[in-house]
């Protein structure tokens, strides 16, 4: 083992460490990674900034802009929902449609899109056939990754791993080339995800009210100002009762007017009511040094909400949110999104105290009470996803008629071999811009920029790799067990080798983390053998994209966790088996399919 060798090694283990740890974000990591070996020499500045030109790179930015433009038509939203409303009282059969229209629509569009589109749809489904979505979340997160693997531009995975081979002198994948394997793969995952489901996964989560959901009944309920209160003339902004009491008043009722807007500059008056949300502890100390009364022992419930004219609606901190890594206070919240946020669920927590200075991360839930007035701007922000059901609509006037056009007939010229996948994405982005069917700060917005900074400071990483010998160094050594046993540890035995550690890689680090890591040594592998690498670069593809088994392993797992109610033992439980099924057929097919 040369030094080189050795540094690239302990610098892996780092990297996996700080991955696993989340000291820092994914791609910061991976761009620490990056300056490590730029210090040190290992890359040079030129190869260092080859990532930001790398066709995966390119290709996964214009597919997110296309796939942003087709979903923001609501064409998709309003299909699914008249799919679901097609086949009437039959539960199963509509929530089992409902998964192989996500799965195949994940073969074309970002599986977070998809997976925003379904949720929605999903628990409003759950609700009217009284069945838990805990049931169904999962899932959807399953088959959309499966339906990923469809197409080469089904998930960024499949487009690096065809970069890599074409970078080393390998014809890329065609557009459908993983079809044939992707195929099956969906199909096991459909078939096992709705027998399964029913005895693998809890009815942990029920389509109950919000208030239930998020355990407000000790958080949410109203008070009265009395004559000798100290509040009465000041404004609520004056009275400093968010940051002495941690709570938030979200209406006044005064006599038959219910004050909704504008709160912070009201001057509070005699016998005023207001509806307050705040922990147990601030509510007490609120109530004694201001001199405020509860109304009674019961609490707000979503019902009564809706009487005063408010209404309670869940959402998701999207992957491209601006209030990611930012406090309520700090963004204003209240007046840039036109909503109170009384409670935030982070995978199987739910926070209520101190929620205003609590950063925001991707997937959180949040619970938010808005006027009516104001869910249709809450309904078109592009900074979270509204999970509860709202009316769909579709907004095909003037050229947003170009996207249905456009983005089919992209992957049409490319599946027949008339125009590279990367060429035909560019010039569709430039026509949908041309066109004013996007502007250019949705297309900003479209794209996944950490995604993107994770692969391109990542290609460098696998570069050096190769150029230091670590692949063939990490090669050889799985292919000392075959030394051991020739006849037992063919090329098929080493390609399911190969498959089952990059599973097992992908749970915890990045699917794109992980294909860069491992697409060198499935090349050096290949050559070792004297065999085709092309099999064993699928096997990377497929087994990067099987994060099943962790919360954290494919980013859609992160989407449905909290409307799901699930636990991490819940994913290794109902994705420890499917993992498995995955690997066997894989090991099964693709020799079969891509030979040696």
């Amino acid at each position: 083992m040369t030094f080189e060798i050795g540094f690239m090694l302990a610098l892996i283990v780092v990297a996996l460490i700080l991955f696993v740890l989340e000291l820092f974000p994914l791609e910061v990591t991976a761009m620490l990674m990056l300056a490590v070996l730029l210090a040190f020499g290992i890359v040079t500045v030129d190869e260092a900034i080859l990532g930001l030109s790398n066709k995966a790179v390119v290709t996964v930015g214009a597919m997110l802009v296309l796939g942003h433009a087709l979903v923001k038509t609501g064409v998709l939203a309003a299909a699914a929902d008249r799919l679901a409303n097609a086949t009437g009282s039959r539960a199963w059969l509509t929530m089992g449609l409902v998964l192989v229209v996500a799965s195949l629509l994940s073969g074309f569009l970002s599986n977070t899109a998809v997976v925003a589109i379904f949720i929605p749809l999903l628990i409003d489904l759950c609700r009217r056939f009284h069945l838990s979505p805990s049931k169904f979340m999962l899932p959807l997160s399953y088959v959309s990754i499966a339906g990923g693997t469809l197409t080469v531009i089904g998930t960024s995975t499949n487009l690096l791993v065809s970069a890599i081979a074409e970078e080393n002198g390998l014809e890329p994948f065609g557009m459908f080339e993983f079809s044939a394997l992707g195929i099956v793969l969906m199909f096991a995952g459909l078939m096992y995800v709705l027998v399964a489901s029913p005895y693998l996964l809890p009815t942990r989560s029920t389509p109950e009210a919000l208030t239930r959901q998020y355990e407000m009944r000790h958080y949410l309920t109203e008070v009265q100002v009395s004559a000798t209160s100290k509040l009465v003339g000041k404004t609520i902004e004056e009275s400093a009762i968010n940051h002495d009491y941690d709570i938030t008043v979200i209406a006044v009722h005064r006599g038959v007017d219910h004050v909704t807007e504008n709160l912070r500059h009201l001057r509070i008056r005699e016998e005023d009511v207001l509806v307050v949300r705040g922990s147990a502890n601030g509510l007490t100390r609120f109530a004694s040094a201001k001199g405020v009364a509860p109304l009674s022992d019961a609490r707000l419930s979503d019902a009564k909400i809706f009487e005063e004219g408010q209404f309670l609606v869940e959402a998701i901190v999207g992957r491209n949110s601006r209030l990611i890594g930012r406090t309520l206070e700090e963004i204003d919240f209240r007046q840039r999104i036109g909503a109170f946020v009384l409670a935030i669920r982070r995978g199987g927590e739910i926070l209520h105290d101190k929620i205003a200075r609590t950063r925001l991360q991707f997937a959180d839930d949040l619970l938010l009470v808005a006027p009516e007035d104001r869910l249709a701007r809450l309904r078109h922000t592009e900074d979270l996803i509204i999970t509860s059901r709202v009316e769909v609509s579709t907004t095909l006037g003037g050229a947003n008629w170009a996207i249905l056009v456009i983005l089919p007939t992209v992957v049409i010229l490319a599946a027949l071999g008339v125009a590279d996948i990367l060429k035909g994405a560019i010039v569709g982005c430039i026509l949908l811009l041309a066109l004013r069917a996007l502007r250019p700060n949705e297309a900003y917005r479209a794209v996944d920029w950490s995604l993107l900074f994770l692969i391109a400071a990542f290609v460098p990483v696998g570069m050096a790799m190769q150029t230091t010998g670590t692949a063939a160094f990490l090669a050889q050594g799985i292919l000392r067990v075959q030394h051991l046993n020739p006849d037992f540890f063919t090329p098929v035995v080493i390609l399911s080798v190969l498959y089952l550690l990059t599973s097992l890689l992908t749970q915890t680090i990045s699917n794109n983390a992980t294909a860069i890591l491992m697409a060198p040594i499935a090349i050096q592998l290949a050559v070792d053998l004297g065999v085709d690498a092309r099999p064993f670069l699928v096997a990377v593809a497929f087994a990067a994209s099987a994060g099943l088994m962790t919360p954290y392993g494919y980013q859609t797992n992160l989407m449905v966790m909290g409307p799901g109610g699930y636990r991490f033992i819940d994913f290794v439980r109902f994705g420890g088996p499917l993992t498995i099924v995955f690997w066997l057929l894989a090991t099964l097919l693709i020799p079969t399919i891509w030979s040696f």
